[in-house]
């Protein structure tokens, strides 16, 4: 992975910066590094290493989207996709479209995330509802949801580990 301005550390996964950089460049560098934990292969061995790439993709839209994150049988990345940006309600999220992404990728199963523009990262009904609705759609496939978490930019909640899913 190369980034401007930077140069590799004489450590693994440590990073020198070669000249000044802008707020707007760390956190361009931040969300390139977060997909890079996240690209194909990569195996989802941390929990706390997901959530905390995940929050950096996602925290700081001033609007709500809602991704998948592709998964193989072993659970390695297969791919990240958007399926929708905007007010997220259960009618406007399609279950079809999140099958015909899951199918296209042969996902064995999906970590639905989403965020919350606002500060509170506690999930609404709306967000239970949508993930049962996903859940029965894609479980037709054979490809299981192993979690569904909701970001903002102070943290991420786990579906899962709130024992909702």
């Amino acid at each position: 992975m190369k980034y401007p301005k930077l140069k590799a550390g004489e450590t693994s996964d440590t990073y020198v910066i070669e000249s000044p950089v802008t707020e707007a460049d760390i956190l361009q560098m931040a969300k390139q590094l977060a997909m890079y934990r996240l690209s194909k292969g990569r195996a989802l061995t941390e929990r706390r290493l997901v959530f905390s790439h995940l929050q950096t993709l996602l925290q700081f839209h001033d609007y709500e989207v809602l991704a998948l994150l592709l998964l193989d049988t072993e659970h390695r990345v297969i791919g990240f996709r958007e399926l929708f940006r905007g007010a997220l309600e259960v009618a406007c999220v399609s279950s079809r479209e999140a099958v015909k992404i899951a199918l296209e990728h042969n996902a064995a199963a999906v970590i639905l995330v989403h965020n919350h523009p606002s500060v509170d990262p506690e999930p609404c009904q709306a967000n239970r509802e949508l993930t049962t609705t996903l859940k029965n759609a894609l479980n037709l496939i054979g490809t299981q949801i192993l979690d569904h978490v909701v970001v903002t930019y102070e943290g991420c909640v786990s579906l899962t580990e709130q024992g909702q899913l």
